[in-house]
Protein backbone atom coordinates (compact mmCIF):
# COMPACT_ATOMS: atom_id res chain seq x y z
CA UNK A 1 0.00 0.00 0.00
CA UNK A 2 1.58 3.23 -0.61
CA UNK A 3 2.35 6.43 1.93
CA UNK A 4 -0.87 7.94 0.59
CA UNK A 5 -3.37 5.08 0.51
CA UNK A 6 -2.28 5.05 4.18
CA UNK A 7 -3.33 8.22 4.56
CA UNK A 8 -6.47 7.91 2.75
CA UNK A 9 -7.42 4.82 4.49
CA UNK A 10 -7.15 7.14 8.03
CA UNK A 11 -8.60 9.76 6.69
CA UNK A 12 -11.74 6.84 5.54
CA UNK A 13 -11.69 6.27 9.32
CA UNK A 14 -11.96 9.63 10.67
CA UNK A 15 -15.03 10.33 8.60
CA UNK A 16 -16.62 7.40 9.45
CA UNK A 17 -15.96 8.25 12.57
CA UNK A 18 -18.11 11.94 11.85
CA UNK A 19 -21.02 10.01 9.88
CA UNK A 20 -21.83 7.91 13.40
CA UNK A 21 -20.75 9.99 15.93
CA UNK A 22 -22.34 13.61 15.00
CA UNK A 23 -21.07 15.74 17.44
CA UNK A 24 -18.13 14.50 18.44
CA UNK A 25 -14.61 15.91 19.66
CA UNK A 26 -12.10 16.19 16.61
CA UNK A 27 -9.19 17.47 18.82
CA UNK A 28 -8.01 13.11 18.96
CA UNK A 29 -8.43 13.10 15.26
CA UNK A 30 -4.55 14.59 15.09
CA UNK A 31 -3.33 12.23 17.29
CA UNK A 32 -5.06 9.69 15.83
CA UNK A 33 -3.00 10.28 12.26
CA UNK A 34 0.15 10.72 13.78
CA UNK A 35 -0.14 7.35 15.41
CA UNK A 36 -1.71 6.13 12.05
CA UNK A 37 1.24 7.31 10.11
CA UNK A 38 4.07 6.81 12.31
CA UNK A 39 4.67 10.36 12.85
CA UNK A 40 5.50 11.04 8.87
CA UNK A 41 5.20 14.57 8.96
CA UNK A 42 4.47 14.83 5.16
CA UNK A 43 1.97 12.19 5.43
CA UNK A 44 0.02 13.22 8.33
CA UNK A 45 0.08 16.82 6.56
CA UNK A 46 -1.47 15.03 3.33
CA UNK A 47 -3.75 13.09 5.74
CA UNK A 48 -4.55 16.71 7.79
CA UNK A 49 -5.29 18.51 4.50
CA UNK A 50 -7.35 16.14 2.94
CA UNK A 51 -9.52 15.69 5.94
CA UNK A 52 -9.66 19.32 6.27
CA UNK A 53 -10.69 19.62 2.69
CA UNK A 54 -13.33 17.29 2.85
CA UNK A 55 -15.42 18.81 5.51
CA UNK A 56 -14.98 21.72 4.42
CA UNK A 57 -16.60 20.90 1.42
CA UNK A 58 -18.84 18.51 2.84
CA UNK A 59 -22.10 19.91 1.61
CA UNK A 60 -20.78 20.82 -1.82
CA UNK A 61 -19.19 17.19 -2.57
CA UNK A 62 -22.52 15.48 -1.16
CA UNK A 63 -25.08 17.55 -3.32
CA UNK A 64 -22.46 16.47 -6.70
CA UNK A 65 -22.45 13.04 -4.97
CA UNK A 66 -26.58 13.18 -4.43
CA UNK A 67 -26.85 14.10 -8.01
CA UNK A 68 -24.56 11.12 -9.74
CA UNK A 69 -25.57 8.19 -7.16
CA UNK A 70 -28.92 7.29 -9.39
CA UNK A 71 -31.79 6.08 -6.88
CA UNK A 72 -29.62 6.22 -4.02
CA UNK A 73 -29.24 8.66 -1.33
CA UNK A 74 -26.14 9.55 0.56
CA UNK A 75 -28.49 8.40 3.73
CA UNK A 76 -29.60 5.02 1.94
CA UNK A 77 -25.43 4.37 1.39
CA UNK A 78 -23.02 2.47 3.57
CA UNK A 79 -20.95 4.63 5.51
CA UNK A 80 -17.71 3.02 4.03
CA UNK A 81 -18.89 4.03 0.51
CA UNK A 82 -20.08 7.07 1.03
CA UNK A 83 -16.85 8.55 2.78
CA UNK A 84 -15.16 6.74 0.07
CA UNK A 85 -17.54 8.73 -2.70
CA UNK A 86 -16.57 11.87 -0.53
CA UNK A 87 -12.96 11.34 -0.36
CA UNK A 88 -12.72 10.72 -4.21
CA UNK A 89 -15.03 13.23 -5.46
CA UNK A 90 -13.10 16.05 -2.79
CA UNK A 91 -10.11 14.98 -4.75
CA UNK A 92 -11.47 14.99 -7.96
CA UNK A 93 -13.31 18.57 -7.55
CA UNK A 94 -10.83 20.17 -5.26
CA UNK A 95 -7.35 18.93 -4.78
CA UNK A 96 -4.38 18.36 -6.90
CA UNK A 97 -5.04 14.84 -7.80
CA UNK A 98 -5.10 13.51 -10.68
CA UNK A 99 -8.68 12.23 -10.98
CA UNK A 100 -8.17 9.07 -12.40
CA UNK A 101 -5.63 8.26 -9.18
CA UNK A 102 -9.04 10.11 -7.05
CA UNK A 103 -11.09 7.23 -8.28
CA UNK A 104 -8.90 4.08 -8.06
CA UNK A 105 -8.05 5.31 -4.47
CA UNK A 106 -11.27 5.82 -3.34
CA UNK A 107 -12.05 1.75 -5.43
CA UNK A 108 -9.43 0.51 -3.45
CA UNK A 109 -11.08 1.70 -0.05
CA UNK A 110 -14.34 0.51 -0.83
CA UNK A 111 -12.37 -2.87 -1.91
CA UNK A 112 -11.01 -3.22 1.62
CA UNK A 113 -13.74 -1.72 3.77
CA UNK A 114 -16.99 -2.19 1.51
CA UNK A 115 -19.19 -4.93 0.77
CA UNK A 116 -19.11 -7.14 -2.76
CA UNK A 117 -20.84 -4.62 -5.01
CA UNK A 118 -19.05 -1.22 -3.07
CA UNK A 119 -16.20 -1.13 -5.62
CA UNK A 120 -18.14 -1.33 -8.55
CA UNK A 121 -20.87 1.18 -7.11
CA UNK A 122 -18.15 3.64 -6.33
CA UNK A 123 -16.40 3.22 -9.27
CA UNK A 124 -19.28 4.11 -11.26
CA UNK A 125 -20.25 7.70 -9.06
CA UNK A 126 -16.83 8.65 -9.31
CA UNK A 127 -16.59 8.15 -13.37
CA UNK A 128 -20.12 9.72 -13.92
CA UNK A 129 -18.09 12.71 -11.62
CA UNK A 130 -15.03 13.05 -14.01
CA UNK A 131 -17.23 13.03 -16.70
CA UNK A 132 -19.55 15.70 -15.73
CA UNK A 133 -20.30 18.03 -18.38
CA UNK A 134 -20.08 20.99 -15.87
CA UNK A 135 -16.77 19.84 -14.90
CA UNK A 136 -13.32 21.59 -15.11
CA UNK A 137 -11.76 19.28 -18.17
CA UNK A 138 -8.37 20.31 -16.60
CA UNK A 139 -9.55 18.11 -13.73
CA UNK A 140 -10.22 15.00 -14.95
CA UNK A 141 -7.29 13.86 -16.09
CA UNK A 142 -8.84 12.19 -18.98
CA UNK A 143 -6.22 9.76 -20.97
CA UNK A 144 -6.73 7.49 -23.88
CA UNK A 145 -7.52 4.63 -21.79
CA UNK A 146 -10.42 6.47 -19.39
CA UNK A 147 -13.49 6.25 -21.63
CA UNK A 148 -14.34 2.88 -20.82
CA UNK A 149 -16.93 3.44 -17.99
CA UNK A 150 -17.67 1.58 -14.61
CA UNK A 151 -20.95 -0.84 -14.31
CA UNK A 152 -24.01 0.65 -13.04
CA UNK A 153 -25.46 -0.03 -9.90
Amino acid sequence: MSRRSRAREAVLQILYQDDLNTGRRLDPDEAFLNERLRQDEDLVNFAKDLLRGVRIHRREVDEKLSQLAANWSLGRMAATDRNALRIGAYEILFADTPGRVAVNEAVELAKKYGAKHSAPFVNGVLDRLMHSPDLDPSTSDESPGSEDSAPEN
